[in-house]
């Protein structure tokens, strides 16, 4: 049987796709775009704020572009440019704190390749990280990729930064970020790695960044179950960056996602962000609740109803309940009251043995951010939140105040917490 040739069709399907692509390469800005977009460069996009675009740009080139019009791609609303010059490239990252959770940040980026300054304190501990590529005192068995360095200088720090991390503790940021704000390029956008709530302002971080550096630059938020040791030795770790500029957000996920770290992306910045402050404040009773020796079954009930008030304070404040359910609530909760490395448990676990907050915190070489957190998270609560009783609707988060104030003892806490009146297992049903 003879076979019929294909050739035709097959000449008039490439005469079609040869059209299509005319077409398409007709517009040069759009392909230069999605091009663009979807390099490896890709983290060099700008964002958009308040319809204009910014865009994220070394200080010392004079690489600008200006927004033209917009253009779908693949679903996908994408800026078109006209390019003056190349674009930013190589991009930089400069991670400021040089605590544990900075190491990691700083070990993430630079194992993709990504050149990355440690912006510390101390000239020696510099020195030391550049000489060794170890900290001195913190994770000194943990090697740092070749490619991060280490200085005390903040304007060669900051001066040619595509993106900066923010890994100091909430409850020092704002006079630390007074000492560095002048060196912040303009529009150079900040991902926040710090959790917890400002004991002054009763501000999360996003307030205190907006307050110190303005709002006229982009700002991202990360948190999640996430160890500093186990980032560092290279287990498998998810995280959640959240921010009102979904594009940082996700040139911020593709910038730092590899084998070994998964990041997702998320929008409810305050939801994010009352889950890395309450979860902290949760993990310290459930350190008193091992530290006192009640067992499997009450630690169960406490973290559970703890991340019940974390999701009661969390929708009061605008917060989404899948945000408080993911990552960096529930997820972030669970990691911080059962992980061993936890630093708020093990402060909470002390108390259970007795120990006072003073006699803890004078011991102490890290902060436990908990701490702090749960007297401003109190405060902040009883500001914000309207209604009766506020402590029947939040009796761990005021329990563990009232403890770390010491006006409490850890087991009257919980005796406080068995004696409640019997109610519905969610507040919230009864209406």
């Amino acid at each position: 049987m003879r076979i019929k040739s294909n050739a035709p069709f097959t000449f008039w399907w490439a005469a079609v796709a040869s059209v299509i692509a005319v077409l398409i390469c007709s517009d040069n800005e759009a392909i230069y775009t999605e091009s663009f977009s979807i390099s490896s460069t890709r983290h060099n996009l700008f964002s958009r704020k308040n319809a204009i675009s910014k865009y994220y740009l070394n200080e010392n080139s004079v690489r600008q572009m200006e927004s033209s019009k917009t253009s779908c791609f693949r679903g996908k609303t994408a800026l078109s440019m006209k390019a003056l010059s190349p674009p930013p490239y190589p991009v930089r990252v400069t991670v400021m704190g040089g605590g544990n959770f900075g190491l990691a940040l700083s070990t993430v980026v630079a194992r993709k390749g990504v050149p990355t300054t440690l912006l510390v304190r101390s000239k020696d501990v510099a020195s030391h990280i550049n000489e060794n590529h170890r900290h001195p005192r913190y994770m000194s068995d943990v090697a740092l990729p070749r490619t991060v360095r280490a200085t005390t200088d903040k304007k060669s720090a900051l001066s040619d930064a595509t993106y900066i991390i923010h890994a100091v503790p909430v409850q020092y940021t704002r006079d630390f970020l007074e000492t560095v704000k002048d060196d912040i390029p303009p529009n150079v956008p900040i991902l926040s790695a710090s959790k917890g709530i400002e004991t002054s302002s009763l501000g999360f971080m996003a307030d205190i960044l907006k307050e110190c550096l303005g709002d006229d630059r982009s700002y991202a938020f990360l948190s999640g179950p996430s160890f500093a040791r186990e980032i560092c030795e290279g287990v498998a770790t998810a995280v959640v960056i959240a921010s009102e500029d979904m594009l940082l957000a996700e040139d911020l996920a593709e910038l730092m996602s590899g084998e070994d770290f998964r990041v997702f992306t998320s929008r409810d910045v305050i939801g994010v962000e009352v889950g890395g402050a309450v979860k902290n404040v949760i993990a310290i009773a459930a350190g008193m609740c091992e530290g006192l020796g009640l067992g499997t079954n009450a630690m169960s009930g406490l973290v559970t109803r703890g991340c019940g008030e974390m999701r009661r304070l969390g929708i009061y404040l605008g917060a989404r309940p899948s945000t408080i359910s993911g990552l960096s609530g529930v997820g972030d909760t669970f990691g911080t009251c059962f992980g061993p490395l936890s630093r708020n448990r093990r402060f909470g676990y002390r108390l259970g043995k007795g120990e006072s907050p003073e006699e803890i915190r004078a011991s102490m070489t890290e902060v436990a951010e908990g701490v702090d957190t749960s007297i401003a998270l109190v405060k902040m609560i009883k500001e914000r939140c309207k209604g009766y009783r506020l402590d029947l609707k939040y009796p761990i988060l005021f329990g563990v105040a009232e403890i770390i104030e010491g006006n409490m003892k850890p087991l009257e806490g919980l005796k406080g917490l068995m004696n409640f009146p019997t109610r519905m297992e969610n507040y919230d049903e009864r209406f």
